[in-house]
């Protein structure tokens, strides 16, 4: 997969964009300067990161993969060692379903009812592919969401989750914080 290289990087204009980033070249970036990427993250082929004034935090070390959209007027903030696998959608708007207002970017705010609520996923956090996210959910350090899930609520740390909605099956370990000690010292050793 092509990624651009640093100079078209930074001609893109983001808030914050840190050491040996990749970002596809087929990747839609809307709004770049109201999205910072942390040193060493990837994002994939045909991923759309659409920036409202909440703006797109992305920390380190952090994978967005194929097709995954992330839109919405809020913050939506990846930290860092979190990911993304294909086709995962983060929405941080969400337009009011009921028939009591209208619907859509076409329509004035007038006649719809749009909630705008930040979305954060917490360092170690992993999105199955195919799931969606909406507005106001925090998936809490390490938590793992399976593959086709819908997340309308908070994860707990470490936790397992799967469903529509989804809920919680199980526990993850959380041996990864001790891989991430030994990642990070080694680092600084270079």
């Amino acid at each position: 997969m092509p990624f651009l290289a640093r100079h078209q990087l930074e001609s893109m204009g983001f808030r914050y964009l840190g050491r040996e980033v990749k970002l596809s070249d087929k990747a839609s970036i809307y709004n770049a300067s109201a999205i910072a990427i942390g040193d060493f993250s990837r994002i994939d082929d045909y991923c759309v990161l659409s920036a409202g004034s909440g703006g797109i935090s992305i920390g380190r070390n952090v994978h967005i993969a194929v097709y995954c959209s992330l839109i919405g007027a809020e913050r939506i903030e990846l930290q860092d060692f979190s990911g993304l696998s294909s086709r995962v959608s983060i929405y941080s708007s969400n337009d009011d379903y009921s028939g009591n207002s209208m619907t859509n970017p076409t329509v004035p705010s007038d006649y719809t009812h749009v909630t705008s609520l930040p979305v954060i996923l917490q360092r170690h956090a992993i999105v199955g592919s195919g799931t969606i996210i909406l507005p106001g959910v925090n998936i809490n350090k390490g938590a793992a969401i399976a593959a086709l899930s819908l997340i309308k609520r908070d994860c707990e740390a470490f936790g397992i989750y799967s469903g529509i909605p989804a809920k919680r099956i199980g526990t993850r370990s959380d041996g990864l914080m001790d891989q991430e000690a030994r990642y990070l010292q080694s680092e600084k050793k270079r």
